[in-house]
């Protein structure tokens, strides 16, 4: 027994010690290794791990550096700033092992990321086969990134990369966009160009971005509050956790009293979904985590991305969540200069039924060179060879258009021209619409044609295609249905491949100007909303819905322009009856979803469907016997797109199944008879009804109770906008 006692111990010490040998051998990242490229010019911060209390010597180019491994065995020390070396150098660092990495570069180091355009390789490139031969450049390095997604971050990337020398066998399965790129600041700078390729396919934005960046940006705290949901570390997590076990805590002594007392058991609370573990590679954070955090804080000079297809519909808020990466990654980059240059997406015949969704996205990227230092993007409307392919082929001209924002804003290379020519201001002189543009000494186009995909609008908010013609740097625009322009449209369309450029070649991207007076009406009436920005417009006296009925069809649609939390929505109906004087009513209430689709018209394609109660309601109208002021409670909406019983299901005060129906229950399949439904049940008054969105010029539509002793007062079946001589509804919001 005593030597049987005295083997399982020799044993348990042997391991303990070959355990400890093992947790004693310094290690490095991934991104430290043979044929690396390092950053010049900049700190150099070099990490790892290694035993409790080791200590760890980093040489490299003349210089020596020591740290001392903490507690939980990780290491960082900086090397001082490097200048570029093109010769092979040895890179050693020592601990109770000795790691020599050979083939060392020094010169300039960049991220390459996105979706599948700069995950786009090298074989599938237009350029492949006539670039394949001269690919071959020891100054050029290749860091490839694989796959994978995380909740939490990542102190390893999976299957162990290393970077490898460009040559015809490790370039074929690389980034095409960053090989382009890389390629062309080597020629220009003469000094070594490290690629790091992380990029995946059909991916969002959101997962890419650290949580710094949406803390960063005021109109993302509710992806911020999500993250944090998700972070233990978090002082937000564990409210929520601490929150939900004194739910949980409650519910089990009353169970417990139910057993005791033979009582019916209750259901237990619901996990909070906050709380709940991300599903997929698409969520927020999850890519930066597992694809990106390994080689945080690794030294380079910036990133360029292609990628937006899969937030298309987006709009402007897109522009907000790319301020979200640059700025994260400019966090955890410890680096404030860190260049970021895009690519506007290319033309792409996308469905959904609006050619108009990409010219908004266009518009959101174009806004964050504005608004950010040190950014750019890449107009590439013209490198295009099938707008049904959403991966052009020729990656050569985007890699390039990037190396010049690069050359001109990251490396002041002030004589190579970098910018797309960029609309300045308009003037209207009669009929003729004069517009200017910066960034360029003169402009002409690709084809010697006059310019195309010009648009032009008066005052009624139609466009129609304008005739244009270039004098130097401005560009004149007419059309005969157009008598006095007020807005004005360029490339304004998921096929547009337009013909204007500057002096260098560089296109024209998609752009808008001035204003078509679409509140008039509403500011005249309601000076109180000068706060509230245009959601949605169109006249409920001729509804139209698309064919399947499942879409309301809006002449104004601002979802793309309005971000971030909305505090109050309002709704503004306006008529103008055939027999009597213009009536209008305008309410303001909290929001009935954090959704903007959900606010408007209560469609199928929306989801909406309320019934509930409000409060904190304002009512301001000119029709006799609407109560206006403001109003705590006493209100309740009812917003659906199916049909509807008079059953006062909801419990309203004061309704009935008879005449005071505001309680009434959803029924039947969507798309059914469909209802928006304001009511002050307090007072026993509609407030506005718009219903039977379906029947174009036979909707229901009125403000205040309906008059008619025999109808019902919220004008159900009153095909009521056939007594209209036109209206307006019209969807607001204020933002907090």
């Amino acid at each position: 027994m005593k030597k049987s006692c005295f083997l399982l111990l020799f044993i348990f010490v042997a391991a303990m010690l070959s355990a400890g040998f093992v947790s004693a051998d310094v290690k490095l990242p991934e991104i430290f290794s043979t044929n690396m490229v390092l950053q010049q010019e900049l700190p150099v911060p070099v990490w790892g791990t290694a035993a409790a209390d080791e200590k760890i010597t980093v040489s490299f180019a003349g210089q020596t550096e020591t740290a001392t491994a903490g507690n939980d065995g990780k290491w960082s020390l900086t090397l001082k700033p490097l200048k570029a070396n093109a010769e092979p150098q040895t890179f050693t660092v020592k601990g109770n092992n000795e790691i020599k990495l050979e083939n060392v570069l020094v010169g300039e180091v960049w991220l390459c990321s996105g979706q599948s355009n700069m995950e786009w390789t090298m074989t599938r490139s237009a350029e492949y086969n006539d670039e394949l031969p001269k690919v071959e450049n020891k100054n050029i390095r290749l860091f490839q990134v694989s796959k994978a997604w995380n909740q939490e971050p990542q102190d390893t990337l999976a299957n162990n990369p290393t970077w490898q020398p460009c040559n015809a066998e490790t370039i074929p399965g690389f980034s095409a966009v960053g090989y382009f790129f890389g390629k062309k600041l080597n020629a220009e700078l003469k000094v070594p160009i490290g690629l790091i390729n992380s990029s995946w396919g059909g991916t969002r934005i959101e997962p890419w971005t650290p949580p710094c960046g949406f803390n960063a940006v005021k109109t993302l705290s509710n992806i911020a509050e999500d993250v944090a949901a998700r972070d233990p570390k978090t002082d937000f997590h564990k409210k929520l956790v601490t929150n939900m076990l004194g739910e949980y805590k409650n519910w089990l002594e009353t169970a417990e009293k139910g057993l005791a007392g033979a009582k019916m058991q209750v259901p237990p609370p619901a996990y909070p979904q906050q709380l709940a573990p991300y599903a997929n590679h698409q969520q927020p954070t999850v890519l930066y985590n597992a694809m990106v955090k390994a080689f945080v804080p690794f030294a380079m000079r910036g990133a360029i991305w292609y990628q937006g297809e899969s937030n298309m519909s987006e709009g402007l808020l897109y522009a907000e969540k790319m301020k979200a990466l640059i700025l994260g990654w400019r966090d955890v980059f410890k680096n404030p200069d860190f260049g970021f240059y895009y690519v506007q997406l290319a033309p792409y015949i996308y469905g959904g039924g609006d050619p108009t969704r990409l010219a908004y996205l266009w518009e959101a990227q174009a806004k964050v060179e504005k608004e950010l230092p040190k950014t750019g993007m890449a107009v590439i409307n013209d490198t295009v060879s099938d707008i049904r392919d959403i991966h052009p082929p020729r990656k050569s001209p985007v890699g390039q258009r990037l190396a010049l924002l690069a050359l001109n804003r990251t490396y002041s290379k002030k004589n190579i021209v970098c910018a797309s020519p960029e609309f300045d201001k308009m003037e209207v002189n009669g009929a003729t619409a004069v517009l200017s543009f910066k960034e360029a000494k003169e402009l002409k186009t690709r084809d010697g044609k006059a310019p195309d995909w010009f648009e032009i609008a008066g005052i009624d908010g139609v466009y129609h295609k304008a005739t244009a013609e270039i004098a130097g740097t401005t560009i004149k625009l007419t059309s005969p249905a157009v008598q006095k322009p007020v807005a004005i449209r360029f490339a304004w369309h998921h096929e547009a491949e337009p013909n204007v450029q500057n002096e260098a070649g560089l296109q024209l991207g998609a752009f808008r100007a001035g204003e078509i007076p679409v509140r008039s009406v509403f500011d005249s009436l309601v000076p109180e909303g000068k706060n509230f920005k245009l959601l949605y417009s169109f006249d409920p006296t001729q509804p139209q819905l698309s064919d399947d009925k499942t879409q309301i069809v809006y002449k104004t649609d601002n979802t793309r322009e309005i971000v971030g939390k909305i505090k109050k929505v309002g709704y503004f109906l306006y008529l103008k009856p055939k027999d009597g004087k213009e009536q209008f009513v305008f309410v303001t209430m909290p929001p009935l979803s954090d959704k903007l689709e959900q606010l408007g018209v209560p469609v199928k394609s929306t989801g909406a469907r309320f019934q509930k109660q409000i409060k904190d309601v304002a009512v301001y109208s000119n029709v006799e016997g609407v109560a206006t002021g403001k109003f705590a409670d006493g209100f309740n909406v009812e917003f659906w797109d199916c049909n509807y019983g008079p059953l006062n299901q909801a419990q309203v005060p004061g309704a009935s199944a008879v005449k005071w129906d505001f309680g009434d229950e959803m029924s039947g399949q969507s798309p059914g008879y469909g209802s928006m439904q304001i009511h002050n049940f307090a007072k026993k008054q509609t407030v506005f009804a718009f219903n039977n969105f379906a029947a174009g010029n036979n909707a229901d539509v009125g403000i205040g109770n309906n008059p008619d002793a025999n109808g019902n007062p919220d004008w159900t079946f009153s095909k009521n906008a056939q007594k209209q001589s036109g209206g307006q509804l019209m969807i607001f919001v204020e933002p907090e």
